[in-house]
């Protein structure tokens, strides 16, 4: 059983950063393929990022240059850098990890509860 847990969400102006945690208890991260999906109110929830137990890392084309996923093995923790926000980056973020499938596709057995980021124009 994998236990996840999400912070840093919050609100933030169109041009500036955030960096979304995803604390991890359960399995070592790199151990284990992990993404970040986003959900919109009225929209299916979309890939955003992912990190495979390889290293090798993924990414929506909206987010690419923007967005930075990483993991820090001692803290069990896995990140999302995320600059120069866009209005369109406004969602619920949620960490996910045991892929199913392909990385990219939401298919993943653990979720986290989500944290919202909101960026205002």
């Amino acid at each position: 059983q994998v236990q996840l847990v999400e912070s840093g969400g919050g609100l933030v102006q169109a041009g500036g950063s955030l960096r979304l945690s995803c604390a991890a208890s359960g399995r070592t991260v790199s151990s284990i393929t992990m993404g970040w999906f986003r959900q919109a109110p009225g929209k299916e929830r979309e890939f955003v990022a992912a990190r495979a137990s390889s290293s090798s890392t993924y990414y929506a084309d909206s987010v690419k240059g923007r967005f930075t996923i990483s993991r820090d093995n001692a803290k069990n923790t896995l990140y999302l850098q995320m600059n120069s926000l866009k209005p369109e980056d406004t969602a619920g973020y949620y960490c996910a990890a045991g892929a199913r499938y392909l990385p990219t596709k939401p298919e993943y057995v653990y979720w986290g509860q989500g944290t919202q980021v909101t960026v205002s124009s």
